[in-house]
């Protein structure tokens, strides 16, 4: 009776250590992936009332362009032969592609409501200025695109990882849960500097600049069907993201000058203090 006892508060132990490393490994996973979109809207958006406004908005019509997706895909799935498997991973691919071309015109037709939305609200204002910059506008409305396609890409992956399960115990990848919390990552920031560039594209008929950004989108969620050949995906989209993150700097009218005056006032006030 002893031993059936202690076994007992061993498999009870067990099973306490194991759910709460779950969790840990949960959490740091929700903070690693949404960690620096939290940050950005705390400092950057979360006090203006019309930022936030902006945002919720933004992440609206990238729903709306995952709802009609979604119905195509499942429309073309039904549609078809399910035991045919080539057919069906070539429905996936159609699916992923058409998905990011449906994100694209939703982006671009936010572009338009918040354009004619700017031009009534410097119309209604004492001295015939906008509360908010295309520049500002186009920044929010890339968060909102992204804090919501992040939160629909790990919504079930951060449900999987509290368990019950091993990850890799049949001889998958062992890296599962963190590489998809850094793609996510990744995606958040490039629909932000994607919303940046886009705009501006937008705002200067600079329709080659449209051009790039649907085609980097595209090379992005291409990469990603490369999974689980994860060091084939991940560097590539970190490329990309380094190389989108420097051209919305300067998009949105960043300099090196401006730049160079930030580290040395920042330098300034830490020698003072």
């Amino acid at each position: 009776m002893k031993s059936y006892s202690t076994l007992s508060f061993q498999r009870g132990l067990t099973h306490l250590l194991s759910s709460l490393m779950q969790t840990l490994s949960c959490n740091s996973r929700k903070a690693s992936t949404f960690g620096p979109s939290f940050a950005l809207f705390v400092f950057t958006i979360a006090k203006d009332p019309l930022r936030v406004i902006i945002l919720i908005a933004g992440a609206f019509f990238w729903l709306l362009s995952l709802l009609l997706s979604s119905l195509v895909w499942f429309i073309a799935i039904k549609a078809s032969n399910s035991q045919d498997h080539s057919l069906q991973r070539g429905l996936l691919i159609f699916g992923v592609f058409f998905s990011v071309l449906l994100q694209e015109v939703f982006r671009f037709a936010y572009y338009r409501l918040l354009r004619k939305a700017n031009e009534g609200l410097a119309a209604i204002s004492d001295d015939d200025s906008s509360a908010i910059s295309v520049r500002q506008m186009a920044y929010v409305a890339g968060l909102g695109f992204g804090i919501m396609s992040g939160a629909f890409s790990m919504i079930n992956i951060l449900s999987d990882s509290l368990g019950p399960g091993t990850v890799g115990i049949f001889g998958d990848s062992q890296y599962y849960f963190i590489t998809a919390a850094l793609m996510t990552l990744a995606l958040t920031l490039l629909h932000t500097f994607w919303g940046v560039v886009f705009f501006e594209g937008c705002e200067k008929s600079r329709w080659w600049v449209i051009a790039a950004v649907v085609g980097l989108h595209l090379l992005v969620a291409g990469l990603s069907l490369l999974n689980p050949l994860y060091e084939g995906s991940l560097p590539p989209v970190y490329g990309i993201m380094l190389l989108m993150g420097v051209w919305a700097f300067f998009s949105s009218g960043g300099s090196l000058n401006s730049l160079n005056a930030l580290c040395t006032r920042r330098k300034a006030e830490a020698e003072s203090s």
